[in-house]
This record gives C-alpha cells, structure tokens and sequence, in this order.
C-alpha cells in the first residue's frame, strides 16, 4: 500500500472513530419523515430483510430513555413494543398531530390483516429528530 492510501485510510478511520453519534435522519428532514423511516426501518430489521437488528435501529433513532421504557414494556406485555403487538403490521401510514415545547407529535397508524388498525404516538425532538416517545394513544 502507498505511504498517501496509508495516510488517507487512516484519517478515514480517525475521522470515524472520533465523530459524534448523530442519529439517523430521514430525507425529508420532518417528523415525520423520521418516525415513517424508523418504521420501516425497525419493520424490515424484524423481518430478517436488513442488515441491522431491531436493536441497532432503535439504537439509532431513539433515545436511550425511551428504548430502556420499551423493554420495560415488552417485558409487562410479552409483545414487540414498537408494533406494540406480537405480529408485524402490514402497512401503516403516519400523520402530524401538533407540536410544542420542542417536540412534534406524529401519529403512525398500523395497519393488520382483517383491516384492524391502532394509532402509536410518537414524540419527536424538533431540534434533534430524535424518537422520545412512543405510547398508545391517549385516553386507551
């Protein structure tokens, strides 16, 4: 290997050791563009057709807080906490509620077989695009 591919390769991996972890963000740069990416995301890494585990990808999109609340939730249920089910939605759409204090309310509609559906409401960090929330809707 030449002395400047040597040189490079290790300010690649100098650069990468050192950055911050910044979380994934989705294209559009909105809300919820990033609960929508997560979505499918976490959906296609459940499903075994992508490289990441349902762990990395929350890892990546949500806060330590909220993933710590999740388990924490999976473990009261005996179901997957984001789906909040024990089977994979077939579909889902998502739609923004309102936002304050910082933080922008989307709500992900999934969609099962035999057309039931249920709403998760998600907080999202306006300034970070960040997943801090994730309940049932209110009043259920």
């Amino acid at each position: 290997m030449s002395k400047l591919r040597t040189t490079l390769a290790a300010a690649v991996l100098g650069a990468a050791v050192l950055a911050p972890a910044v979380p994934a963000q989705a294209a559009g740069g909105t809300p919820e563009a990033q609960v929508n990416t997560f979505f499918r995301e976490y959906r296609r890494a459940v499903l075994d057709t992508k490289d990441k585990s349902p762990a990395e990808v929350r890892a990546e999109y949500l806060t330590a807080e909220l993933n710590r609340e999740l388990d924490e939730w999976a473990r009261e249920h005996d179901a997957d906490p984001v789906f909040r089910a024990q089977n994979v939605p077939l579909d889902w759409s998502t739609r923004y509620e309102g936002s304050g204090g910082g933080r922008a309310t989307i709500v992900l509609t999934e969609r099962w077989g035999g057309g039931a559906a249920q709403d998760v409401w998600y907080s999202v960090g306006l300034d970070t695009l960040r997943i801090s929330g994730l309940e049932d809707p209110p009043g259920r």
